[in-house]
């Protein structure tokens, strides 16, 4: 069975805490955070402040996905107790198992994320490590882009090796999932699917939640 983690990206941010509950109420598994500081991405979404103004809420648990530089400067920002993930690039970290090892001295589940263009031989040394691999299926940095579709097959590596090593980290995939490919990416062996427009795009973002895990928890 996978979830849903709906990208607070595409929220109205004039409406962050009621779009945070509205989802959150519908059935969504996480909140999932995407910090961007216009460096390692080509675009600003915000901060840790944003984030916590949220803790009031009545929400789903936060899945922080820190697309920044020196990302081991700013993990205990992001540490609240509604946090359960921090996930960092493999890219952005000169010691990527330091800090992952940051990331679990404040008590949080610790993640790493790979960008389209990155294999995944390259966690071949750290996946004993992970709580989470995230497959990025855009390049990371803005929403409403489409699935990249060699994504598919890095989710089924991911979870071959999982099966065949006995480890435990969630797969996780973000960018482009929509109602038309999320069974598909279930089947892959995805355990985490992050949607951004095609929840807060509808209508009914509510409903949207709902319809997802129609499809995902089937």
């Amino acid at each position: 069975m996978a979830v849903l983690a709906p990208s607070l990206l595409s929220a109205d941010f004039a409406k962050l805490g009621e779009d945070a509950v509205k989802v959150s109420e519908g059935g969504a598994a996480y909140l999932h955070i995407d910090v961007m500081d216009g460096h390692f991405v080509p675009n600003i979404s915000f901060g840790a402040g944003v984030m916590k103004s949220l803790n009031g809420y009545e929400t789903a648990p936060y899945d922080v996905h820190l697309m920044i530089e020196n990302p081991d400067k700013y993990v205990g920002d992001f540490v609240t107790d509604k946090t359960e993930y921090i996930v960092v690039h493999q890219e952005a970290c000169v010691h990527l198992h330091r800090t992952l090892q940051l990331i679990k001295s404040h008590g949080v589940k610790a993640g790493v994320a790979i960008n389209p263009a990155t294999p995944v031989s390259t966690l071949q040394c750290i996946l004993a490590d992970c709580d989470l691999v995230l497959v990025m299926s855009v390049n990371p940095g803005f929403g409403g882009q489409s699935f990249i579709p060699a994504a598919e097959g890095k989710i089924k590596e991911l979870a071959r090796i999982r099966a065949e090593k006995g480890y435990n980290y969630a797969i996780e995939v973000d960018g482009g999932v929509n109602l038309e490919n999320a069974r598909l990416l279930k089947e892959a062996g995805c355990d985490i699917l992050v949607a951004g427009s095609a929840v807060f795009g509808a209508k009914d973002a509510k409903e949207r939640v709902r319809e997802f895990n129609g499809i995902i928890k089937a």
